[in-house]
C-alpha cells in the first residue's frame, strides 16, 4: 500500500491520459493514482478502465455524470483517499503542463515539515514555458492580486499542484469550500494558513498543454477575482465575530 495517491481530475484527455499515468508509475517512488472523470465523451474512462488490469490496487477510477467543476471533483477525491487511509494526497493536471517527476520534490518537502506543498511557477527558480505574453501578464497579475487581497506569503496561490499531508484535509471543513473553478486553489490555500498549517512552495517549470483543448474560461477567471474578495470579507467578519464572542465570555 502506498502512502500517496495522485488526483488527476479528467475531462476529454484521450490524449493524455494514458501517457500521464505512465509517466507517474514509472517514478522511483510508489503512487498510486486516483482519476475523476466528468463524463468524458471522447472514452477517457474507457482508457483507464482498460489500464486498471495492468495495475490493480494502484490506479482508480471515480465517473461523474458531466462537468461538476474541478473544485467539486477534488472535494470527492480528497474524502476519498482519506477513507483510504492515503498520508500524502496530490493534486496533478493530466495534460502534462505538471511534470511528474515534480511529484517526488512535492513529496520531498512534506516529509521534511511543510503541510502544504505547492509546485510554484513565481517562486525563485520557478517559471513558465509555452505561454503567450499575455497569458503570463494575466497569471502572474492574478497571483499579485490575490497576495494583495489575503495578506498569504504564497507566490502562486493559483497553482494547482500541490500536495497536502492527510491532516490538511480532515481539518479544512470542505463542506465550507464554496468555489468550483480556480478560485477553489486560492480558497484551500487561504483555509490551510488559516488555520495554522505551513506552507511551503516548490520551484517547478510549467509547461502549456502541448495535446488537448485548455479548460480556462472567461467564467472561471471572473470566479476567481470575485471570489478572493469573498472570501477575504467573510474571513475578516469571521474573525471579528470570534473575537466578539471571546469578549462576551470573559
Amino acid at each position: 500500500m502506498s502512502d500517496s495517491i495522485v488526483i488527476i481530475p479528467t475531462y476529454n484527455e484521450k490524449e493524455n491520459i494514458s501517457k500521464i499515468i505512465a509517466a507517474v508509475f514509472a517514478l522511483k517512488k510508489d503512487f498510486h493514482i486516483l482519476i475523476i472523470d466528468d463524463g468524458s465523451p471522447d472514452g477517457t474512462a474507457q482508457i483507464v478502465k482498460q489500464l486498471q488490469g495492468k495495475h490493480q490496487g494502484a490506479l482508480h477510477l471515480l465517473e461523474r455524470s458531466g462537468k461538476l467543476g474541478l473544485g467539486t471533483a477534488y472535494i470527492m477525491g480528497f474524502r476519498w483517499s482519506i477513507r483510504k487511509g492515503y498520508d500524502f494526497i496530490f493534486e496533478m493536471d493530466a495534460d502534462f503542463s505538471h511534470n511528474p517527476k515534480d511529484l517526488i520534490r512535492l513529496y520531498q518537502a512534506a516529509q521534511k515539515g511543510a503541510d502544504l506543498a505547492v509546485g510554484s511557477r513565481y517562486t525563485k527558480g520557478g517559471k513558465v514555458e509555452n505561454w503567450p505574453f499575455d497569458r503570463i501578464f494575466i497569471s502572474y497579475g492574478a497571483s499579485l492580486y490575490v497576495r494583495l487581497i489575503t495578506w498569504m506569503p504564497v507566490k502562486d496561490p493559483t497553482a494547482g499542484f500541490v500536495v497536502y499531508k492527510r491532516q490538511v484535509l480532515e481539518t479544512i471543513d470542505l463542506d465550507k469550500i464554496m468555489f468550483v473553478g480556480y478560485a477553489f486553489q486560492i480558497q484551500m490555500k487561504f483555509a490551510a494558513r488559516s488555520l495554522g498549517f505551513k506552507i511551503v512552495e516548490v520551484p517547478i517549470t510549467f509547461k502549456d498543454r502541448e495535446e488537448g483543448v485548455s479548460k480556462m474560461s472567461l467564467n472561471i477567471v471572473g470566479e476567481a477575482i470575485k471570489g478572493v474578495i469573498k472570501m477575504r470579507w467573510n474571513s475578516f467578519f469571521d474573525t471579528y465575530r470570534k473575537k466578539e464572542a471571546t469578549q462576551k465570555i470573559t
